[in-house]
């Protein structure tokens, strides 16, 4: 039996099977998750979610009706009360048992993912074990969520803060990391005493519905965590509703904005992870072949579909001459389905996004950058109707081409050429996003001056992804983030916390003496 017919198999069978076949076609259908019980929709609105690989539907996924949208919250609300009560200590050991279970679960997600969302398995594992990283990290909420106390501020007057849940979350979540993008979001929000309402991607949710069924099993009551599913007007509703307190998002410009101001409006917490254009910055001192793997590796990894992807290669003087070895690195990547072992890239997530990527690509050589590498017309034996797209170079890359003015999201790296350092933080600072960047440099003097001087969020030294690990934050900027705390770390606990401050007094005397003082009190 293949990886993706036990995956499929695991879809319609067993206790912990989350999808039921609906219909003679025997296309199985996505069942949402409220009150820890896997939910059928009542829709007669239905998404075809599609393998990248093949094009063949795998599931029918559901768009929720209002009345579904509605019971999930009324589910993370009735839920709040007793669960924000809570000890911290149970909350805790909770989130030790689904880190647990994640870990035992990690090659069952991996080709969940593979089969909806097209990355190889290793590249699945990796976005299972960085939301893994964050899961552990909530395990220290312990020491996460502690207050502050200033004893003897005035004559027997203390003041200390509580860091307080804020009610029912939400989140809403990319297709890019099908396991990571939710780990970032629900376990902050329910360690933190909070319950949380969240709405995977339409093109790949079996991966949340499976941390679902281990939520269950690791012991979160019912309500805490709910599953919903749709496109524009579960998103509206998320934005509108009263109940809800707090909205993570994590995708592209438009929806982030959109969800950022609409939310906003409605006087609500929002953090938004946007669009970014990522540079690398490739100085002549570099190691050479160091550089150039991390080159090939944070350009094409993933095909190309991650926020923190380094689509971008600025090479500072002599360092151009490097270019062309480039060139042969990543052609020599191997393009497969991603369930075959030999793959080094699988397909993109749709026929939609190969398109788009193909254009922008054309439109780089129209406006007169070189192909140095095309990957468009690329077929793989087997999987002749997958969105494949090859490993792609496009040099001489100028900052008004439409190619480097838009995120590409696809396996396309740009090269750009500049004769200083300081030319080289023009170009990176004149850019709108600000989500990551790197340097190669074997120069402290150079690294120092480049990390100091770019205005970006997120900065690696000889490092091509940048992605901070949870006891940080990801703190991507400009244009590529809205909000003003940003996600997981020590900003994820303040996001998902309201700080209560109590000012106390207890006179002293009122431990030996029960005289009642008639006189207008006067604090010192």
């Amino acid at each position: 039996m293949s990886l993706l017919t036990a995956v499929r198999r695991l879809r319609v069978v067993g206790n912990n099977a989350f999808y039921l076949s609906r219909c003679a076609s025997s296309v199985p259908t996505t069942k949402m998750f409220i009150n820890n019980e896997f939910v059928e929709s009542k829709t007669n609105k239905w998404i075809d979610l599609h393998n990248p690989a093949t094009n063949e539907v795998v599931t029918k996924v559901p768009e929720c009706t209002r009345e579904e949208l509605e019971s999930a919250v009324a589910a993370a609300r009735d839920a709040f009360p007793a669960w924000s009560r809570t000890t911290v200590l149970t909350r805790q050991q909770i989130m030790f048992r689904l880190q647990d279970l994640i870990k035992k679960n990690m090659k069952r997600l991996a080709a969940n993912i593979t089969e909806e969302q097209g990355k190889t398995l290793v590249d699945a594992e990796g976005d299972v074990l960085r939301g893994l990283q964050v899961v552990e990290h909530c395990c220290s909420i312990t020491s996460l969520q502690l207050g502050e106390t200033l004893p003897g501020i005035a004559k027997d007057m203390d003041t200390f803060t509580y860091r307080l849940p804020i009610g029912v979350t939400a989140g809403i979540t990319p297709f890019n990391f099908p396991a990571m993008i939710p780990l970032w979001m629900f376990p902050m929000a329910v360690v933190c005493g909070n319950t949380s309402v969240m709405k995977p991607s339409e093109r790949d949710p079996g991966a949340t519905l499976i941390l679902m069924e281990l939520c269950r099993e690791a012991g979160l009551p019912p309500g805490v965590v709910n599953v919903i599913h749709g496109r524009h007007d579960s998103v509206n509703f998320i934005c509108d509703h009263p109940d809800i307190k707090a909205i993570s998002f994590v995708g592209s410009d438009q929806a982030g904005q959109y969800i950022y101001e609409r939310g906003s409006k409605s006087g609500k917490r929002v953090q938004s992870n946007m669009g970014a254009k990522n540079h690398g910055v490739v100085m002549p001192d570099a190691n050479k072949e160091s550089t150039l793997n991390s080159l090939v590796g944070a350009a094409f990894g993933a095909a190309g579909q991650r926020c923190m992807a380094l689509s971008t290669a600025i090479f500072v003087g002599e360092a151009r001459e490097w270019i062309p070895d480039l060139v042969e690195k990543a052609r020599k990547l191997k393009v497969n389905a991603g369930h075959e072992p030999d793959a080094d890239l699988g397909p993109l997530i749709s026929p939609e996004a190969k398109k788009r990527v193909c254009e922008l690509v054309q439109s780089g050589v129209d406006s007169g950058a070189e192909l140095l590498l095309d990957g468009r017309s690329i077929k793989i034996k087997g999987y002749e109707k997958g969105n494949f797209v090859g490993p792609t170079i496009l040099h001489h890359v100028n900052p008004k081409m439409k190619c480097y003015t838009e995120e590409i999201f696809g396996p396309v790296l740009l090269s750009m050429e500049a004769d200083t350092l300081e030319d080289a933080i023009r170009i990176v600072n004149s850019n709108p996003y600000g989500n990551g960047t790197a340097i190669f440099t074997t120069n402290g003097a150079t690294a120092r001056k480049y990390t100091m001087e770019c205005d970006v969020g997120q900065v690696g030294v000889n490092v091509p992804i940048p992605v901070p690990l949870p006891m940080f934050s990801f703190t991507g900027s400009r244009g590529s983030f809205r909000g003003d705390q940003h996600f997981y770390g020590k900003q994820g606990i303040q996001f998902y916390t309201q700080v209560k401050t109590v000012t106390q007094m207890w006179r002293g005397e009122d431990a030996v003496s029960h005289k009642p003082a008639t006189t207008m009190p006067v604090q010192h």
